[in-house]
């Protein structure tokens, strides 16, 4: 995966969890909430738009801009857009493919670089405390961001490191059909 992948994944992801959380937001809000410049946000929330997962909220005027998760019309509208093999699904696809090559090539990593920190781990939380996690790892990010656009602000030796953190529920096993033996 390439920096510039990172990056779309990384605003994107950061957007549509952060209107997830709020309702509805301008690129202004969304900037100062996530650290990065208004412009950048107001072209993700353009591209969200585009591809459908996110639409104007309704206002009255003036300059700003709300926007909001698309609004599902059904069950079944909410079904299929989780079904597409959409933003998500090659998102996810570039973070695994990422992971292999890390993998396959960190013996040729300089020495300093060659662990890595994954680990998993599973809590039983509401859906309200998995987005205050989700919102402290955000925190937890948030002073190193603006290194990608300043170059000055790096320390010597950073590297770019993908950050990849899925919080989800697990659900339990469905019991098989018809009889066994």
């Amino acid at each position: 995966m390439t920096q510039e992948q990172l990056r779309l994944h990384e605003v994107r992801t950061a957007l549509l969890d952060l209107l997830a959380e709020v309702g509805t937001v301008t690129a202004t809000e969304a900037a100062g909430r996530l650290g990065y410049s208004s412009g950048l946000c107001s072209f993700h929330l353009r591209q969200l738009a585009r591809h459908g997962y996110v639409e104007e909220a309704p206002h009255e005027g003036g300059r700003a801009r709300p926007w909001r998760l698309r609004q599902q019309h059904s069950a079944e509208a909410t079904d299929a857009s989780m079904k597409d093999d959409g933003f998500e699904a090659r998102a996810r696809a570039l973070e695994d493919e990422s992971w292999q090559q890390w993998l396959a090539g960190r013996d040729r990593a300089p020495a300093a670089w060659r662990r890595d920190e994954a680990f998993s781990a599973i809590s039983y939380l509401t859906p309200e405390e998995m987005s205050r996690v989700a919102e402290t790892i955000r925190r937890a990010l948030a002073p190193y961001r603006d290194r990608e656009h300043r170059p000055l602000a790096r320390p010597e030796g950073a590297l770019p490191v993908a950050l990849v953190a899925r919080l989800f529920p697990l659900l339990p096993h469905a019991e098989p059909d018809g009889d066994e033996g």
